[in-house]
């Protein structure tokens, strides 16, 4: 494999797979990495080479590219006993995908530049089909030399890429991101249960408000395209919309800030998870009403 083409993908779920595929078309030379048999039958289905182990990747890529479930994996793979950090040779580029942790970004970022490693943080929203088709908007942080260093490969998995500051910025604008999306699923459920009770349908209203200062990304995409036909598929699940929302609230925190909405929004996703399974898609939060509210608990 030429490594000056080659990117490794560690996460080969429905995210990564897509990404790897989006990288292939590009032209890179990708070699794909996953601890779930599935996952790793399914690359190798798609046509995705599959290494053997982390020491192959890091012998063997320019680049690597992870999309992984939560920042205690990425610390795991980088600090773990033969992980990445004595793995990687300097020079090797680390883009991370993973909506993640800020503050635990910004610790492996240290560790990283240490060993000579570039790294940018680039979590990424679209879902599996923007990862399939490079369609991803991607949250860019990271210092100036090693985004442009990374513009070929992220060129290759996003149309929509925002350099938003040095590491950890882009997890930061991801989670702000995904507590406006949970905050609009919830404040647009409640609304069109108001206009529901009072003999206005969802069907009937959504056009007029998404034509109106009431709209957001919920009313103009999620409520038409996977709510009101009740197709809920968007893959993105209950249980990592709640690590998200979590993450958010944990940064407000760890600021010494006070956040009434955010608090309140924060419950109710965590809540929900007595009626809502992990695995539900995220957008079915619509659906759940608690018994007691915060302001009347």
């Amino acid at each position: 494999m030429e490594n000056t083409k080659s990117v490794g993908v560690i996460g080969l779920g429905n995210m990564g797979r897509g990404m790897a595929l989006s990288l292939q078309r590009a032209g890179y030379a990708v070699l794909g990495l996953d601890k779930s048999e599935q996952a790793v039958n399914a690359a190798r289905e798609a046509g995705i080479p599959v290494g053997t182990d982390l020491a192959q990747l890091a012998r063997e890529c320019a680049t690597i590219v992870l999309s992984l479930p939560t920042s205690a994996i990425v610390r795991a793979l980088l600090e773990g006993e033969g992980g990445l950090l004595a793995l990687a040779k300097p020079g090797l580029l680390l883009i991370d995908t993973t909506t993640a942790d800020p503050q635990v970004t910004r610790e492996l970022a240290v560790a990283l530049k240490d060993k000579g490693i570039r790294f940018v943080d680039a979590p990424v929203s679209g879902g599996p089909s923007g990862a399939l088709k490079g369609e991803l908007t991607m949250f860019i942080g990271g210092s100036e030399a090693d985004v442009t260093h990374a513009h070929p490969v992220l060129s290759a998995l996003g149309t929509k890429r925002f350099h938003i500051g040095d590491v950890s910025a882009g997890h930061v604008a991801k989670l702000i991101n995904n507590l406006l999306t949970a905050s609009h699923l919830v404040t647009a459920s409640e609304a069109f249960r108001l206009a529901n009770a009072a003999g206005i349908s969802t069907e009937q209203l959504i056009e007029a408000v998404n034509a109106g200062s009431g709209r957001s990304g919920v009313t103009l995409f999620n409520y038409p395209n996977r709510i009101l036909n009740n197709t809920y598929a968007s893959g993105f699940t209950m249980q990592l919309m709640r690590k998200d929302v979590n993450l958010a609230v944990s940064l407000g925190e760890a600021l010494g800030l006070d956040l009434p909405a955010v608090d309140v929004i924060g419950d109710i996703w965590k809540s929900s998870a007595s009626a809502l399974a992990d695995g539900e898609d995220f957008n079915r939060i619509v659906n759940f009403e608690r018994s007691t509210s915060p302001a009347r608990a």
